[in-house]
């Protein structure tokens, strides 16, 4: 299953994956942060949220709000937790995009950064996410696309490089 290559590839990677990324993850996460517009008062979830760099970058900005992030390594949640404990509010789960463990209407907010090239299921996650999203929430996802030459060629690496990585997709 794609998932357990993925968990694999990431609890591997769990503790270098900020510094080898560093400038990556701080561009990434600095736009994704301006562009879902989260107030102070949203609940927010983070699907596949990784070493909990967006929920560090969000506490900076609004240290009291409520975040819940999901990823399927523990050794990145490890790091997470690690990186938040001093914020009771900020929680950290092992589950799937698939499968949320979340009763409907849960979040005003959910944001998912760089991760949906390895869904193998993205219908799926899109649908889990839409169930837990409050009436009038918002979904924000950011990740490679393949609309520019760059990007396609980029895809095709990856689908002979990286076993983790199903496909990138176009804006539309």
């Amino acid at each position: 299953m794609i998932e357990t290559t993925v968990r694999k590839q990431y609890d591997h990677l769990a503790s270098v994956y900020d510094r080898r990324w560093k400038n990556y993850i701080s561009n990434t996460l600095s736009f994704l942060k301006t562009w879902a517009e989260i107030s102070p008062q949203d609940t927010v979830l983070d699907v596949a949220c990784g070493t909990g760099e967006l929920e560090r970058l969000l506490l900076t900005e609004h240290p009291t709000l409520k975040i819940v992030g999901v990823d399927i390594s523990e050794e990145m949640l490890a790091i997470a937790q690690e990186k938040c404990s001093v914020y009771p509010q900020v929680l950290f789960h092992t589950a799937s995009a698939s499968a949320l463990p979340f009763a409907d209407d849960s979040f005003d907010v959910i944001v998912s950064a760089s991760s949906f090239h390895y869904f193998s299921d993205p219908l799926a996650a899109l649908i889990e996410m839409k169930r837990v999203l409050k009436p009038n929430g918002k979904i924000v996802i950011l990740d490679w696309c393949k609309d520019y030459l760059f990007c396609q060629i980029l895809d095709i690496i990856l689908k002979i490089f990286d076993p983790a990585h199903q496909q990138c997709y176009t804006q539309d």
